[in-house]
């Protein structure tokens, strides 16, 4: 279970396995890591064969200084699959890992399974709302500098619903669900910190945003998991890409926000447990 790395189109990768059985790759969002996978990381491997890694320009993977894009994101999954000696697999994709996922089934149809989205999108609406994402990240980079704990309830207020997030104030060591504690989503999101360059470059990638008739040629069985009160990638969003992808089911956690993986894990991992073993 310790960490590996994968020579991926001129860099490394780095990833982790965990698990046994049919292949289940875990693609992470936005300035995230593969440690942002704690609610799903240790259950779904019961089931499957789990790998999460971290994207290019975030966690422990090389960081080169070149802007992204979803082409390049989508390849290097090709390729980590190709390394792993992986010919299918069910692709699980959170936020901009959502996108990134889309875009490799639009790609390689033939690699994967099934899908999985989660509070996802088809992109940024406007270079406007990519600076103002921008903008947003690079001051959540400077007070996690500053004060890790501060920032982490400054993000909180957008990723959780307010009473879940209420519940983690009360209970500061609480181990929720057995899987995490808040002092464990601290240092989670902590884990090799992203940089100011690492945020340009990975939202290069999101804008402009992939097209609905793309959309349409997707034909893998998928599942959309929503959640009812995200701030950041809104129910709405999800209900469109419901209507685009062909083959695909809505379901929508409810009371829960933008981090519904964690806050709400259990269903979130019921569902996708029951939707890949179909």
């Amino acid at each position: 279970m310790s960490e590996s790395y994968a020579d991926v189109n001129g860099i490394k990768i780095c990833y982790e396995e965990r698990g046994e059985g049919f292949p289940v790759l875990l693609v992470h969002g936005f300035t995230g890591n593969k440690e942002g996978w704690i609610g799903q990381w240790a259950p779904l491997s019961q089931y499957f064969r789990v790998i999460r890694f971290d994207n290019r320009n975030g966690g422990c993977s090389d960081r080169p200084n070149i802007p992204n894009t979803l082409d390049m994101l989508a390849d290097d999954i090709r390729s980590l699959m190709k390394y792993l000696n992986l010919d299918k697999a069910h692709i699980i994709g959170w936020s901009m890992g959502g996108i990134i996922v889309q875009k490799f089934a639009i790609k390689y149809p033939e690699r994967i399974e099934k899908l999985v989205l989660i509070n996802t999108v088809m992109g940024a609406p406007s270079k406007q709302a990519v600076e103002l994402l921008v903008k947003n990240s690079l001051d959540d980079l400077e007070l996690r500098n500053k004060n890790k704990e501060e920032a982490f309830w400054t993000s909180a207020r957008l990723g959780y619903h307010f009473k879940f997030r209420k519940e983690m104030e009360d209970n500061p060591n609480k181990k929720f669900y057995g899987l995490w504690s808040v002092q464990d989503l601290i240092d989670q999101q902590n884990i090799n910190l992203f940089t100011s360059q690492d945020v340009i470059n990975q939202s290069n990638a999101l804008y402009p945003p992939l097209k609905y008739n793309k959309l349409k040629s997707i034909k893998n069985k998928t599942l959309l998991i929503a959640s009812s009160h995200d701030r950041l990638t809104s129910k709405s969003a999800m209900i469109e890409l419901n209507k685009a992808i062909p083959d695909s089911e809505l379901k929508v956690i409810e009371m829960a926000g933008h981090s519904s993986p964690i806050s709400r894990a259990p269903e979130v991992n019921r569902n996708i447990i029951d939707f890949l073993n179909e």
